[in-house]
């Protein structure tokens, strides 16, 4: 179904300097992590960290009641939750937002390199087990991040008054959003499949943290992906500890803090921490705990508790407590064996701010592994690339550099920068001649020699616009290749939907894409798929 190409992730100019330093093993990053990810450093990372065992029975007791909350868990995912229950059974999670409808492409891509994460490391170490893990967000209350998906050009949105976690809100009304939908994929044998599955994920669960568990699973099941909700009263059990230092004692805010300082050295942080990381929670509730006195206020309402009754709210019901950006990694990493974590460019940064936090809480930090970087390129599109004779790497050039560059090739045969070399040197001897006559003249001459560079500026402009029209064709198709692999200047994986790939391919969108994106630890690259 896919030709595939695969570029050098330093050439496309897409990254951070700090995303690229971790990768390239910078020293300048080394401080900030423990093991990098080499198969000799995945050994480390198992001889050293054997989890607390204590957490498993736990764990399992959790995802064997979240999979049992939908009908679609498959008997691979089963397996793998019971395989947790094994000292030597390691998790690779990836987390992300319950966007609608799956939200961008690299929904789907973080899973994907998930689940091929684990292939690689169970071929290199037969004796263990690797889970690939989906952390949902649900505890999140961005709701205007998550209530779209694009397709097609045309954003659908899902409008709805419901507060606090999102996961918890109703998927009443779910149905109305995917009518419009449909109206937008036409009405074929693939398109029609997709919106059944829809039906079937937001109409037949109440909640939105169960109908994206239904979809996920749907997608990636066959796969065994196991899909953890954090929101566990019985799982936040296992955190009260770290609750209680990061509230009472400010510890995660002074530790990243200093980390931060440390990185803007050379890199931009990411995440700015608060002194209490945990958002207090309840129905249509997530709202932020500050400390305002001798009270822990709930900001935006009249709740507020003693030291005493906040602690006794952590020991009786944790659940009502819920981690922030800062503290959700540290979450993840105590109730999961988690050996790696999959994510973007991102969410590496602010996992690399956390190290210091994780070593006072002696919570060993996971290997961080980027996930796969995809672009899907239609026949359509190709062909546009192939007439211009562009290459791939041609398209990930700023819109303007490349028309400037195309233009170029075209009128090869024009170069006014001679012109400009040959007049600057003119004017030297000129300049020259007037200083040694008269020096009060210098001035006026510099003025005369600016005047001419400038002179010929404008007719540089007024020959690129020129050129511009007799290529003006040529140009538009440029654009357009633009939009279609950067849509609104975002990488497309960023911002286009599945559903514009399944409509086309089905099913098999999934099984093709599992088997491109291969996960390679020796190499990252941004992998190219042209459709055949």
């Amino acid at each position: 179904m896919f030709q595939k190409q695969n570029i050098p992730l330093v050439t496309t100019g897409l990254f951070s300097s700090l995303f690229s330093d971790y990768i390239s093993q910078s020293s300048q990053v080394k401080s900030f992590y423990n093991e990098h990810f080499s198969l000799k450093d995945f050994t480390l990372y198992m001889e050293k960290n054997k989890f607390d065992y204590l957490n498993r029975p736990a764990l399992v007791n959790a995802l064997n009641q979240q999979s049992n909350l939908v009908s679609n868990t498959t008997a691979l995912s089963k397996a793998n939750i019971l395989l947790l229950e094994k000292a030597t059974t390691y998790t690779v999670t990836t987390g992300h937002q319950l966007c609608l409808f799956t939200g961008p492409l690299y929904f789907i891509y973080k899973i994907a390199s998930t689940i091929n994460l684990c292939k690689v490391l169970k071929t290199n170490f037969p004796k263990k087990d690797f889970v690939p893990v989906y952390w949902m967000a649900s505890e999140d209350h961005d709701f205007e991040e998550i209530n779209h998906a694009n397709v097609f050009g045309k954003k659908v949105v899902w409008n709805s008054s419901q507060k606090g976690a999102v996961g918890e809100f109703s998927t009443e009304g779910l149905q109305e959003v995917i009518t419009e939908l449909k109206t937008i994929l036409g009405d074929n044998e693939k398109s029609n499949e997709l919106i059944q599955l829809f039906e079937k994920a937001y109409t037949n669960h109440s909640n939105l943290a169960d109908a994206t568990r239904y979809l996920v699973n749907e997608l990636f099941g066959e796969y065994g992906v196991v899909i953890l909700d954090g929101n566990d009263a019985n799982l936040k059990q296992l955190f009260k500890g770290e609750f209680k230092k990061d509230i009472f004692e400010n510890t995660s805010a002074q530790l990243v803090n200093k980390t931060i300082e440390e990185l803007k050295v050379n890199y931009s942080a990411q995440v700015t921490p608060r002194d209490i990381n945990v958002f207090y929670k309840e129905k249509g509730l997530r709202e932020r705990i500050e400390k305002q006195g001798n009270d822990y206020v709930v900001l935006n309402t009249d709740i507020k508790f003693t030291e005493q009754e906040l602690n006794n709210i952590i020991e009786t019901t944790p659940e009502k407590l819920s981690p922030n950006v800062v503290l959700r990694p540290l979450y993840q990493q105590k109730i999961l064996p988690n050996i790696a974590y999959v994510g973007g460019p991102g969410e590496i940064a602010y996992w690399l701010e956390y190290k210091t936090m994780f070593d006072e809480f002696k919570i060993h930090l996971p290997i961080l592994m980027p996930r796969n970087f995809v672009m899907f390129i239609d026949k359509g599109t190709q062909n546009k690339i192939q007439k211009l004779n562009l290459t791939i790497e041609d398209v990930f050039k700023d819109g303007e550099e490349l028309v400037k560059a195309f233009i170029k090739t075209q009128h090869d045969d024009i170069n006014l920068e001679e012109a400009k070399t040959q007049l600057t040197s003119i004017y030297a001897s000129v300049l020259e001649t007037v200083s040694a006559i008269d020096k009060t003249l210098v001035g006026t001459t510099e003025a005369e020699k600016q005047k001419a560079i400038n002179g010929i500026a404008t007719i540089e402009q007024k020959i690129n616009r020129a050129l511009k029209q007799k290529s003006e064709t040529d140009i538009n198709q440029i654009w357009a290749i633009k939009e279609k692999l950067f849509p609104k200047n975002t990488p497309q994986e960023r911002y286009d939907n599945f559903s514009m790939y399944y409509t086309k391919l089905g099913k098999e969108f999934i099984a093709n894409l599992m088997n491109e994106l291969t996960y390679d630890l020796e190499k990252f690259e941004y992998t190219v798929l042209k459709e055949l």
